[in-house]
């Protein structure tokens, strides 16, 4: 989640200049002399600004929707190049059992000394093959196109990182472990087999880095520690048809009203903070139905007539599973208690776990705010986790500490018009080489 700036007049946005540019590194105001890798990762992530915002033009003008499984696949064949001549083995592992195209997993054998590093970020988008939004355009320091930001930049942050860490000798030594999901945006079912590969790749490793979207707001770089998860939900209410003027009586109330006393309870008695509870569809009717999809309704009855089904859908989203279990448990007796004349019955799923609150991962933020005192990079505050949405990295959370959001400011994700800020790819690609290049000389935990 990012924040865009107001356009001024001349349609340019104003952003800090500590932020516009990778600051000089002899200007580091607080911290410690970078070393000279370092300032060896700055020199190639400058020459190379150029070449990676290229690789994301022609990332972002292949399409990636998540069910367009070929398209998928054809961002997965562009980025095996990049972790090959690093040095990485690559693989493409096929999940088309799950209905959808797969994942690319790089592999970096170091020394096996420093702790072991899982980078985590998705090939897919929202925009499938027949969205109007498929087309690259820029306007100065911003781009827009399909997956700019969410999260083809993020990608290519990585690569770019990596790059920096390879001209300056770091990368030799580390093992690192790269997990390109090719349905994070629409996951493949069952989840249990859609994230095997990315579950097994956290519990091999000391820290995960997940490479979403920057958080940026007021011209400040925020860093991310926590992240909600969500969970879908639908409710089906039924009752006995009949005539409108009997209502209320030996009939009851009929599915839509039980619905509506649902809904009423739900807004009422499920507050919690960091807890949000939308209703995304709802519909009532003699019948009443959704597609297979979920995401289209039927219905049909008469004002004269007692509705007999009622369906509604929405998501649950919270910090912690133990929030997710007991506002779940709040939600089943809810819909437990029906009007007279009526049933109602709840179900959950889709689920994609929290990231949840972890010193570990406070502890990660530090770390990368040492590196930003040693670039002369502002200090980057935790950003509040109830205003970013799930991702991958509720996946990792229960087996690894985690630092998200490391990849490309921009905004509008999931909508026509999603861009980028092309000045944010080499800010966060010396972010990540540095502090990748510090981590993994840190001894591993025994």
């Amino acid at each position: 989640m990012t924040f865009r700036a107001p356009a001024l007049a001349n349609g340019t946005r104003p952003i800090l200049a500590a932020l516009a540019t990778v600051l000089s590194l002899d200007a580091a105001p607080a911290g410690a002399a970078p070393t000279a890798a370092e300032r060896r990762m700055k020199t190639t992530v400058d020459a190379e600004v150029a070449r990676h915002e290229a690789l994301l033009q022609k990332l972002v003008e292949q399409n990636s929707g998540t069910l367009n499984l070929a398209g998928v696949k054809a961002v997965a064949d562009m980025l095996v190049p990049e972790f090959a001549q690093l040095g990485f083995a690559t693989r493409w592992v096929d999940m088309r059992a799950t209905g959808r195209a797969g994942h690319l997993i790089a592999t970096h054998k170091g020394d096996g000394r420093g702790k072991r590093l899982l980078l985590i970020g998705h090939l897919d988008t929202v925009f499938e093959p027949d969205s109007p939004f498929q087309k690259w355009k820029r306007e100065g320091d911003e781009a827009e196109g399909p997956g700019a930001s969410d999260m083809k930049g993020g990608d290519v942050v990585i690569v770019a990182a990596l790059r920096a860490m390879k001209a300056a000798g770091t990368l030799a030594k580390a093992d690192i472990t790269v997990v390109l999901v090719g349905d994070e945006e629409r996951s493949g079912e069952p989840a249990s087999l859609a994230r095997a590969d990315l579950v097994a790749a956290a519990k091999e490793a000391d820290v995960a880095l997940e490479f979403e979207a920057l958080v940026t707001s007021e011209d400040r770089d925020f860093g991310t520690v926590a992240r909600r998860g969500s969970i879908s939900w639908e409710v089906k209410t039924t009752g006995k048809t009949g005539h409108s003027s009997i209502v209320f009586g030996p009939p009851g109330y009929g599915a839509i009203y039980e619905v509506a006393r649902i809904a009423d309870a739900f807004r009422r008695e499920l507050t919690e903070p960091s807890l949000t509870y939308n209703i995304g569809l709802m519909v009532g009717g003699t019948p009443a139905a959704l597609d297979a999809d979920g995401v289209r309704a039927t219905a049909s009855g008469k004002p004269n007539i007692i509705a007999a089904e009622a369906v509604m859908r929405g998501d649950l989203r919270a910090l912690s599973p133990q929030q997710a279990d007991r506002v779940q448990a709040k939600m089943r007796a809810i819909v437990a208690q029906h009007l007279p004349g009526t049933g109602a019955t709840i179900t959950f799923n889709d689920a994609l776990p929290p990231m949840a609150p972890d010193p570990r991962n406070d502890a990660l933020l530090a770390a990368l705010n040492r590196v930003n005192a040693d670039l002369g990079l502002p200090q980057m505050a935790p950003w509040d986790p109830a205003k970013r949405g799930a991702s991958d990295a509720g996946w990792v959370s229960p087996h690894v500490a985690v630092l998200a959001g490391l990849g490309a400011a921009g905004g509008g994700s999931h909508a026509e018009g999603e861009w980028v800020d092309l000045t944010s790819l080499p800010r966060q690609a010396l972010r990540a080489a540095v502090l990748m290049s510090r981590l993994s000389a840190e001894p591993r935990p025994r």
